[in-house]
């Protein structure tokens, strides 16, 4: 059985009997990130237009409303009564649970690790997501030996984390985070040679380090546990190009695709929604520090992307910041809601 068989097959089986639901392949529901609410999660104790949220037993409400299959959200200082709590709920509304964790980067925080991961088992999730870089690469690193450290300081904290995840019987999916090109990620993954670590594939990331997104998604595939599905939309600015997550269609993904591909490598995957709304983000190629860990990407790579950014033929993209916060939180949801609108009409999910 070579790796790609055994992560399709293996995941297909933990994730419909942790949702307690019929596999993908007889319906295919969309699932959401809680970074898709992060305007909303961060402000949850204001008052604001729309009700707070307290915890994960509210956002599954939410979920059960919005019509999502499957939530990511974070487990962090999760009780076992309250993992409990969660599990009860989410079976009793049919939607499956992927955790979000922080890698064990120190010794001492492997038994902090172990913690999320048993309240994530008992909370009745199978996958947990995690970054190996909460920041952008191209924004965090002065020099090359601090990015070649964090490279090694990764690989350990994977290590630290693999024999935790099998004894739990659980799979840890790492995000390409604006942080990983292509052929790095695909370095550590076989360096780790785990069953129990594979990849969350983000739809976009990848473009701020000047890869195309179906090259991505094709090299990838036979490690996908999870997704952050999304749109992106470009344009140029005078230091290089802006990047904006934008509902579902409105962007320059080839989503049908991209989602083809996935479903082939692992038909049990589920394609969490991560609509950021925020204002674009800045990718400054055309200064130093940008190239300060990239000397050797390719001038076909750059050219490429920016003929893409050329492509989108937007010469504003969507923003936030003059808003107040209740018309913020109004937008994000109306974004959400009309990506899941579109994912039903248009990419066949139900």
């Amino acid at each position: 059985m070579n790796r790609r068989h055994f992560l399709s097959t293996s995941a297909l089986t933990a994730t419909a009997s942790a949702a307690g639901l019929a596999s993908a392949g007889t319906e295919r529901r969309m699932g959401i990130t809680m970074a898709s609410y992060m305007i909303r999660w961060r402000h949850r104790n204001e008052k604001t237009l729309r009700p707070g949220w307290e915890n994960a037993l509210d956002v599954l409400d939410h979920c059960q409303d919005l019509g999502a299959g499957c939530l990511q959200i974070g487990v962090h200082g999760w009780t076992t009564d309250f993992a409990g709590a969660v599990r009860e709920k989410r079976e009793s509304l049919g939607i499956a649970l992927e955790g979000q964790v922080g890698l064990p980067r120190r010794d001492e925080s492997t038994a902090r690790f172990e913690s999320d991961v048993k309240a994530a088992a008992e909370a009745g999730a199978t996958i947990l997501r995690t970054v190996c870089l909460g920041q952008r690469r191209y924004e965090k690193f002065e020099t090359l030996d601090e990015w070649k450290t964090f490279v090694k300081d990764s690989r350990t904290a994977l290590e630290r984390a693999e024999p935790i995840l099998s004894k739990h019987g659980m799979k840890l999916a790492v995000e390409n985070h604006k942080d990983w090109r292509i052929d790095e990620q695909l370095e550590l993954l076989n360096h780790l040679s785990s069953e129990a670590v594979g990849v969350t594939l983000d739809f976009g990331n990848n473009l701020a380090l000047l890869e195309d997104p179906l090259k991505t998604v094709k090299a990838l595939a036979p490690y996908l546990m999870s997704t952050h599905l999304k749109d992106m939309a470009m344009a140029e600015y005078e230091h290089g190009f802006l990047l904006s997550e934008v509902p579902l269609g409105e962007g320059i993904l080839d989503l049908k695709r991209m989602i083809a591909i996935c479903i082939r490598a692992n038909p049990s995957l589920w394609f969490n929604l991560e609509m950021i709304t925020r204002d674009p983000l800045e990718i400054p190629v055309f200064e130093d520090k940008y190239w300060t860990t990239m000397a050797q990407v390719k001038a076909s790579d750059l050219a490429g992307t920016l003929k893409l950014a050329k492509s989108g033929k937007r010469k504003m993209l969507p923003a936030i910041g003059e808003k107040d916060l209740s018309s913020q939180i109004s937008l994000e949801e109306a974004n959400i809601r009309k990506s899941f609108a579109y994912g039903r009409q248009q990419l066949g999910f139900t």
